[in-house]
C-alpha cells in the first residue's frame, strides 16, 4: 500500500512556496568573522575593521569589480552598527529618493540623537545634480555616505565627495579566499549545503578557482548548479568532478556543423596555398571559386586575415595591398574587379611569410587560463588619481632616454618575463629581430636585477585605500615625529623608505622607546594600524600618554611587556610591516627577537630595521688629529681602534655580515644597505665626563687596557681641549630589509 502525504491543513495556503534564495545570496557574510578576503582593508589591525567595531564609521567609498564583497560589506556594517541602516541604489533612485533620506535621518538625530549611515550602492551612477544633492548632507554630518562604484571613483564620483570620503579599493578575492568560500558553503547546514554530503574533487575545485577569477559570486553560482543538478551516488555522496565542474562554470563553445562541403574545402584549398606560397595553386582554386559564383568580398575577407596571420610583419606592407584591392573592388565590381582580386592573391602568395602574430593568442590563452593579474601600479593612468591611489608613480618616460628607450616592467608581476612574440628571420622582422631581443635581454635582465639584488629599488605597489586629510592630526604627528635629532631623523627615514609602507598597512614598531618609527608610521598608514611594543613600563607609559592626545581610533596600539605579552595582545592581528632600530644589537636573545617577528609577520610582509654599528663609531683621535704629535697619534689610534675591534664586547661583534646572517638562519631573504650619518655633537662637560669617567666600561678604561698609563693621562688631557666646540659626528648603521623565502 503505497503512502500519500496527508492533505495540508485548511488555514494552509496551496500556493507553492516561494524558491529558495541562491546560494551566493544566503551565503552573504553577516558578520566581520565571516567575511572573506580583502585583508588589505577589512583584517585584524586594519583602521576600517577598528572603526566598524568602535561603530565610529565616516563617509567611504568601497571601489572594486563585481564579486569582491562591496555590497557584503555594507550588510556586515548595517549588522553592526548602531546607527540606523538606510540603503539607495544609484540606478533607481532619484534626488526625492535623497531628499526623504535625509529628512529622516534629520529627524532621527534631532528627536533621538541616533546617526544615519547611508549607502548608496552604484554611487557613480548618481548625476551630477543627485551627488549635489547629497554633498551638503555628508559634509554636515547628517548621513554617513557609505558608497559602493565598480568604477575609478576619481573619474566617475563628485571630486567633493571623494574629498571627504575614505576610499578602499577592493581587490579580486584570491585562490585561497575562493577556496575558504566553497569551504563555508559546503560546511555551512543552516544556508549552504552541510546537511549534504557534497564530495569536491581537488582538480573540480582548482577548476572552479581559476575561472571564477576572483569573483566569489561565480564560484557560488558554479558550485550550486553542480550540486543541484548532480544526483547523489548509491552512498547518498554528491560527488563534483572535474567534468561536472567545467561545465558548471564554463560556457559551451558555439559549435558549428564541420561537415565538409565545396564551399569550405575549396576556400581552405585555397587559404593553404597562399600561405604555402604557392601562386599557381592559389590561381586555380581562386577561378574554381569565381567560376562557382563565390563572393568575392569572402575572397577578399579571407586575404585581409591571411595578410596579418601567415604574412603579418615579415611583410606590413601587404594588409594595406589586399585593402586596397578590395578597394578597388568596391569601386569597380565584376568583371574588372578580377584583376585586384588576382593581385591580392598573388603577392600574398609571392611575398614573405611569418605567423609571429599568432603570439597573440598565446597571450589570450594566458588570460583565459591564469588568474587576471593588475596592471602595475606605474603603469596605470595618474591624470586623476595620482595623489590619491598613487597612479603612475614609478613610470620611467622612454623619450626622455637615448634611443627613445628604458628597461622598464610593462606585464603584470605573475607574466614577467614571459616571452609571447618570437620575430622570424623572414622580411622586415628579419631586420627589427636583433634590436627587439637586445631590448628583452636588457629588460629582463633589468627586472631580475630589481627582483633579486636591490629591493630598495622596488616600486611602490598601488595604494589601496584614500581618504581626506587631517591638517590637525597632520601638525600634532609632524611636531611630534620631527622632535628626533638630526641623527635619529636620517635613520629614522632610512628604515621607514626601506619599509616601503602603504596606507592601509598594519606596522609593528618593536622595542619603539620614545616612538620615533612609530609616529612617522602613524603618518604614513591613515587607514591601516600601528602597534608599537615597548618592553620597559616607564617608555610605554610616556608613548601611551603621547597617544592619548589622538583620537581613539588614530591611536597607536602600545604594548608594554614581554616578547609573550605582544604575541598574546595581537592575537590574530598579522603585520605586513615589522620595523625596528637597534632592535638586534641591542637584544639579550637576538634569535628571540627574530622568531617571535616571524611568527607576527604576515606571509607577504616585510621587517625593516635598521641596526647601529657600533665598531664604526666615530674616532676620537680623528678629531684632533691635525693638533697631535705622530707620536701620540699614532699611539692613540692604535689603541682607540683595538677597542672598537674588541671580540669580547657582544656589542662589537655585530657586523652588516652577522646581522644578515642572523635573520638568514631563520628562512628570511635579506638585503642590506649601510648608512652613514652625520650630525653635529656639542661637547659639553656632561658628555666629556661620560667619555673620561675612571668607572667600567668608559671610554678611557676602555682605552687604558691598551696603552701605558702616562700616554693615557696625556689622551685624556687632548680630550679635554674639546670642550665647549661642536663636532661634526659621524655614525654607521645598516638597514636590513627581510622577506619570506
Amino acid at each position: 500500500m503505497s503512502r500519500r502525504a496527508p492533505p495540508p491543513p485548511a488555514q494552509q495556503s496551496l500556493r507553492p512556496p516561494a524558491p529558495a534564495e541562491p546560494l551566493a545570496a544566503r551565503m552573504r557574510p553577516r558578520t566581520l568573522d565571516e567575511y572573506v578576503g580583502q585583508d588589505h582593508i577589512i583584517g585584524p589591525g586594519r583602521l576600517l575593521r577598528r572603526a566598524i567595531e568602535a561603530d565610529q564609521l565616516t563617509s567611504l567609498i568601497f571601489y572594486g569589480p563585481p564579486g569582491t564583497g562591496k555590497t557584503t560589506l555594507a550588510r556586515v556594517i548595517a549588522g553592526s552598527t548602531k546607527a540606523r541602516f538606510s540603503a539607495l541604489n544609484a540606478v533607481l533612485a532619484g534626488v526625492k529618493d535623497i531628499r526623504d533620506a535625509v529628512t529622516d535621518a534629520q529627524q532621527l538625530r534631532d528627536s533621538h540623537g541616533k546617526r544615519t549611515i547611508l549607502f548608496v550602492d552604484e554611487v557613480h551612477r548618481f548625476n551630477k545634480a543627485q551627488q549635489d544633492a547629497l554633498l551638503p548632507w555628508v559634509e554636515n554630518g547628517t548621513v554617513v555616505l557609505v558608497g559602493a562604484t565598480t568604477e575609478n571613483p576619481y573619474f566617475e564620483v563628485n571630486k567633493a565627495l571623494v574629498s571627504r570620503s575614505r576610499i578602499f579599493q577592493l581587490r579580486p578575492l584570491t585562490a585561497d579566499d575562493l577556496r575558504r568560500v566553497l569551504d563555508q558553503a559546503i560546511a555551512d547546514r543552516e544556508r549552504g549545503y552541510g546537511d549534504r554530503h557534497v564530495v569536491l574533487a581537488p582538480d573540480a575545485v582548482d577548476h572552479l578557482v581559476e575561472v571564477a577569477n576572483g569573483d566569489a559570486r561565480a564560484v557560488l553560482n558554479a558550485l550550486e548548479l553542480a550540486v543541484e543538478t548532480t544526483p547523489p551516488d548509491a552512498d547518498g555522496r554528491v560527488q563534483i568532478t572535474l567534468a561536472v565542474a567545467e561545465e558548471s562554470i564554463q560556457r559551451r563553445a558555439v559549435l558549428y556543423d564541420k561537415e565538409g562541403d565545396a564551399h569550405f574545402d575549396t576556400i581552405s584549398a585555397f587559404i593553404k596555398s597562399v600561405r604555402g606560397s604557392d601562386p599557381d595553386a592559389a590561381l586555380y582554386w581562386l577561378a574554381r571559386m569565381v567560376y562557382a559564383g563565390e563572393d568575392p568580398r569572402f575572397i577578399f575577407r579571407r586575404l585581409i586575415i591571411l595578410a596579418s596571420e601567415d604574412i603579418g610583419l615579415a611583410d606590413p606592407q601587404a594588409v594595406s595591398i589586399v585593402m586596397a584591392c578590395a578597394r578597388s573592388f568596391d569601386r569597380i565590381g565584376m568583371p574588372e574587379g578580377r584583376y585586384p582580386l588576382a593581385q591580392a592573391t598573388l603577392y600574398l602568395a609571392s611575398t614573405a611569410k611569418s605567423n609571429s602574430t599568432m603570439a597573440f593568442f598565446d597571450a589570450l590563452d594566458a588570460v583565459a587560463r591564469e588568474r587576471a593579474d593588475d596592471v602595475p601600479n606605474h603603469l596605470k593612468d595618474g591624470n586623476r588619481d595620482k595623489e590619491g591611489f598613487g597612479h603612475g608613480e614609478g613610470y620611467l618616460y622612454p623619450h626622455a632616454y637615448r634611443d627613445h628607450w628604458v628597461a622598464q616592467q610593462y606585464l603584470p608581476d605573475e607574466l614577467k618575463g614571459r616571452v609571447f612574440w618570437q620575430p622570424s628571420d623572414q622580411g622586415w622582422e628579419g631586420q627589427v629581430g636583433p634590436r627587439v631581443a637586445r631590448q628583452r635581454e636588457a629588460q629582463l635582465a633589468a627586472m631580475l636585477e630589481a627582483d633579486q639584488s636591490d629591493p630598495f629599488a622596488r616600486s611602490r605597489g598601488e595604494q589601496l585605500t584614500t581618504g581626506p586629510q587631517d591638517k590637525r592630526l597632520e601638525r600634532w604627528l609632524q611636531r611630534t615625529a620631527s622632535q628626533a635629532g638630526e641623527r635619529l631623523a636620517q635613520l629614522r627615514e632610512a628604515v621607514i623608505e626601506a619599509a616601503d609602507l602603504a596606507r592601509h598597512h598594519v606596522v609593528l614598531d618593536l622595542d619603539a622607546g620614545a616612538g620615533l618609527l612609530t609616529w612617522e608610521a602613524l603618518r604614513q598608514v591613515p587607514e591601516g594600524g600601528v602597534w608599537a611594543w615597548c618592553p620597559r613600563a616607564d617608555q610605554a607609559a610616556a608613548l601611551s600618554g603621547l597617544a592619548e592626545r589622538l583620537p581613539e581610533l588614530q591611536r597607536p596600539r602600545v604594548v608594554g611587556g614581554d616578547l609573550a605579552t605582544l604575541r598574546e595582545r595581537a592575537d590574530a592581528v598579522r603585520f605586513d610591516r615589522i620595523v625596528g632600530r637597534d632592535l638586534l644589537v641591542r637584544a639579550e636573545d637576538p634569535e628571540a627577537v627574530v622568531q617571535a617577528s616571524l611568527a607576527l609577520l604576515a606571509q607577504d610582509g616585510r621587517i625593516a630595521l635598521v641596526e647601529g654599528l657600533a665598531r664604526r663609531t666615530q674616532r676620537l683621535y680623528a678629531l684632533l688629529g691635525d693638533r697631535l704629535g705622530q707620536q701620540l697619534l699614532r699611539v692613540w689610534s692604535r689603541a682607540e681602534e683595538a677597542v672598537w675591534a674588541d671580540p669580547a664586547d657582544p656589542l662589537l661583534a655585530w657586523t652588516p655580515q652577522a646581522l644578515q646572517a642572523l635573520l638568514q638562519d631563520a628562512g628570511l631573504t635579506v638585503a642590506t644597505r649601510e648608512v652613514l650619518t652625520h650630525h653635529r655633537l656639542h661637547v659639553s662637560a656632561p658628555v666629556l665626563e661620560r667619555w673620561l669617567a675612571d668607572r667600567p666600561g668608559s671610554w678611557l678604561s676602555r682605552l687604558k687596557a691598551h696603552v701605558p698609563a702616562t700616554e693615557a693621562d696625556a689622551i685624556a688631557h687632548e680630550v679635554r681641549r674639546l670642550e665647549g666646540r661642536t663636532v661634526r659626528w659621524q655614525g654607521e648603521s645598516v638597514v636590513l630589509v627581510a622577506e619570506r623565502s
